[in-house]
């Protein structure tokens, strides 16, 4: 599968809607099951990826779990080379641009690039922007917050991450962040770049996605919403129609 040409080729059509699921708080099992409401909710892909508890083990039986279940393209979104799989049909190879750590900025994709290589992975160069209150993946990333009142300090990391060669900018506001990230700095961003604009973090209602999606964001992600929800297909359906949509369903 060409998955950045699968990707582009949605998104000349409407934003897109990525469901995120991480191995280390669920079984593979587990997975698979979500993953299928997922897809049948209308998501356009999967991201397998986490902060802790993450092992090779387990992303492989998840990532596994949901090939047989799904028909939607399975995107590594890793935390450490260690934790990278095989079976995901592209990776996000991505640095977090705001880490006071080299660890997060280059050193596991050092690490990871070998690995990659061998297993043939679909490249998606991304940069990592980790925005308040980051959570923890900013506490683990050892992000540098970048403020929610800040627009001109993300567009100038986004538009840095541009001109690195990047394709994607993801701004991160952290999994169960109490709200996602500012309308006014996603704006601010998509006014700078001309990347593909990845926003997730705190995005549990319709009338969120939707403002997200209006700001200019290109692709919606979702994470905890899934992991909690005692129905995530019914959930998910009204998120993912309002991105696809571009309005509250």
């Amino acid at each position: 599968m060409d998955v950045k040409r699968y990707l582009t080729r949605r998104r000349n059509k409407r934003p897109l809607h990525f469901t995120l699921l991480d191995p280390g708080k669920m079984s593979a099992r587990e997975n698979g099951r979500i993953g299928l409401m997922a897809n049948k909710a209308g998501t356009d892909a999967i991201l397998v990826g986490g902060s802790t508890g993450m092992s090779r083990r387990k992303v492989d039986a998840g990532i596994k779990a949901l090939k047989e279940k799904c028909n939607v393209p399975i995107i590594l979104f890793p935390n450490q080379a260690s934790n990278l799989s095989k079976y995901a049909d592209a990776i996000f190879f991505m640095s977090m641009l705001n880490s006071r750590s080299t660890q997060f900025l280059i050193t596991e994709q050092v690490y990871g690039a070998p690995f990659v290589a061998q297993a043939g992975l679909e490249i998606l160069s991304m940069g990592y922007l980790v925005v308040e209150p980051g959570m923890e993946v900013g506490r683990v990333g050892r992000a540098n917050l970048v403020s929610r009142r800040s627009p001109q300090k993300a567009a100038a990391y986004a538009l840095a991450g541009q001109y690195l060669g990047m394709d994607y900018i993801y701004l991160e506001a952290g999994s169960g962040a109490p709200l996602p990230v500012p309308s006014s700095l996603i704006r601010k961003v998509r006014e700078t770049t001309t990347v593909r604009l990845v926003v997730g973090g705190g995005i549990l209602q319709p009338r969120q996605a939707a403002e997200v999606v209006a700001s200019g964001a290109d692709i919606v992600v979702t994470g905890t919403l899934v992991e909690s929800s005692p129905d995530p297909r019914h959930d998910l359906k009204g998120i993912i129609e309002a991105v696809h949509s571009g309005r509250v369903a």
